[in-house]
């Protein structure tokens, strides 16, 4: 093929617009067309007038669209423009099917260069103003999800063995999840944050334990990251909420 333009996978971060990265930021202002996650906001759309805007998300539940037909359409897109966006929420390495776009594009000899992103479990850590390791009681993180395509549903889930486990997508999963550390012997009391709507204005931090996730969460009306362990205990200088969101 010849004349084929580039693609950039751009990490939106985790949702405010002014939490994206100066430089995904310019080439969203340079960018012909702009393929976007369903979970971008209609503000960070607002940061490429130029482009031409083509939603290609995955709702959890609901009508989305498939990784092949993504894929080929950033081919496609590559074929008539010069400079084309894939962005996508957080980092595009962490949980964005990343290898799957990455492998399509390189099949079609089409250049390819990734722009990271804020990945949602630090900007959530920040929003809690709860760092996710700690000297003397945390050293170890896993990020992980529950959430698989159907094809690699998992019938037994398995947990990862982290002083920290921070899980995307939680929701219901970390329920599941909180009943399996606590038959493995984890503390009734372990410390949990849950954050919803991650650096967004709607954003709500929950705290709580170990055994009162194991029983269930509020109705959720955003994506949900749930952060369990002990360097999420409250600090005794600490207040039980976090910093307001700063305009």
């Amino acid at each position: 093929m010849t004349g084929l333009g580039k693609v950039f996978l751009v990490g939106a971060g985790p949702g405010a617009q002014d939490l994206i990265t100066v430089r995904g930021a310019r080439l969203l202002a340079q960018a012909d067309v702009v393929l976007h996650d369903a979970l971008v906001a209609p503000d960070m759309l607002a940061l490429c007038p130029r482009a031409q805007l083509i939603d290609v998300g995955k709702r959890c539940g609901k009508q989305s669209a498939r990784q092949d037909w993504i894929n080929a359409q950033l081919v496609e897109c590559a074929s008539k423009f010069a400079l084309v966006v894939r962005l996508k929420g957080g980092d595009p390495m962490l949980f964005g099917r990343a290898d799957e776009e990455l492998r399509a594009l390189e099949e079609a000899g089409i250049a390819v260069e990734i722009v990271p992103g804020i990945t949602t479990a630090l900007a959530a850590a920040a929003a809690a103003q709860q760092p996710l390791t700690r000297r003397g009681i945390a050293r170890s993180v896993a990020f992980f999800t529950s959430s698989t395509a159907p094809e690699h549903a998992d019938p037994m889930p398995v947990t990862p063995d982290a002083d920290t486990l921070v899980q995307y997508m939680g929701g219901r999963e970390a329920i599941a999840t909180a009943r399996r550390l606590l038959a493995g012997g984890r503390a009734d009391n372990t410390p949990v944050v849950v954050v919803e709507n991650c650096s967004r204005a709607e954003q709500r931090i929950m705290r709580m334990d170990l055994h009162e996730l194991a029983q269930g969460l509020e109705m959720a009306h955003g994506p949900v990251l749930v952060m369990i362990g002990e360097a999420l205990r409250l600090r005794e200088t600490q207040h039980g909420g976090a910093a307001p969101l700063q305009a």
